[in-house]
């Protein structure tokens, strides 16, 4: 289905736009709708963390280039309210361990930690990145977030099976991030990917894989963001691959599947 992310009837947390903008980026005026579960104090602390949060990206790119996005504007609607549009498919995975491959500057990583205070582990291969985000994590308090610093394949050996959800956006093609996540996933788990334009070609390619990796495609969702859309695919571990994962590192972007 196709959603306006800002409507009023959306389903979870979605941002309904800004307020007049201040001086101050730490005073900047959201609204968004909360889940009815959530208290307005537990959702003044989660606004706030999330502006935090983009302060704290803002601040850091400008020595370390950790995002392309550098206002405050464009990393309101670009980072975090992209980000939380992936709210209702990772509240709708099993309850466990959830991990965000390849999270940059942690999106959609801590938006979502925030929003569900699920045990979360932000994935990167570069070790500069994941250091900038130890800070963050520790200027923002978040407890159930932790961080990796390494390959997606070499996680997967060391922790197979050991995640209810994870989350990829725009990191790679869709049948690339179904064999990297595989082994990740506890059966029933799931991957979510955060796309822009998917061709034919790219899904139809990875329904192949998927029945190689025992991966299959339970939820397809577009929503309206502003001038762009986002369409967040989910894919549900259904089985043990066909074949032994991970495979040598680099080879599912080198030599797909």
């Amino acid at each position: 289905g196709t959603y306006q992310a800002a409507s009023s009837d959306a389903a979870s947390l979605f941002f309904e736009g800004f307020i007049s903008l201040e001086s101050n980026m730490l005073h900047e005026g959201l609204k968004y709708v909360s889940r009815e579960t959530t208290g307005q104090k537990e959702r003044f602390m989660h606004e706030d963390l999330l502006k935090r949060h983009l302060e704290l990206v803002i601040e850091a790119n400008k020595t370390t280039n950790i995002t392309r996005i550098s206002s405050w504007e464009d990393g309101m609607v670009l980072h975090v309210q992209d980000s939380l549009l992936g709210l209702d498919a990772l509240n709708a995975c099993p309850e466990g361990r959830y991990a965000d491959i390849g999270t940059g500057a942690g999106y959609p990583g801590i938006p979502l930690a925030i929003e569900t205070g699920r045990p979360t582990l932000l994935v990167d291969s570069v070790q500069k990145k994941v250091q900038i985000l130890d800070g963050f994590i520790e200027e923002l308090g978040l407890d159930n977030v932790s961080t990796y610093a390494g390959r997606i394949e070499d996680l997967g050996r060391e922790q197979a099976g050991q995640f209810a959800a994870i989350s990829a956006r725009a990191l790679s093609k869709l049948s690339v991030l179904l064999e990297l996540s595989s082994p990740l996933l506890k059966i029933g788990g799931r991957l979510i990917c955060f796309k822009a334009l998917v061709e034919r070609d790219e899904l139809d390619h990875a329904r192949v894989v998927g029945k190689q990796v025992g991966m299959e495609l339970v939820d397809d969702q577009t929503y309206e963001l502003d001038d762009y859309s986002r369409r967040i695919l989910c894919y549900e571990k259904v089985a043990k691959p066909k074949l032994k994962l991970p495979r040598r590192t680099g080879l599912a972007q080198k030599k797909p599947l």
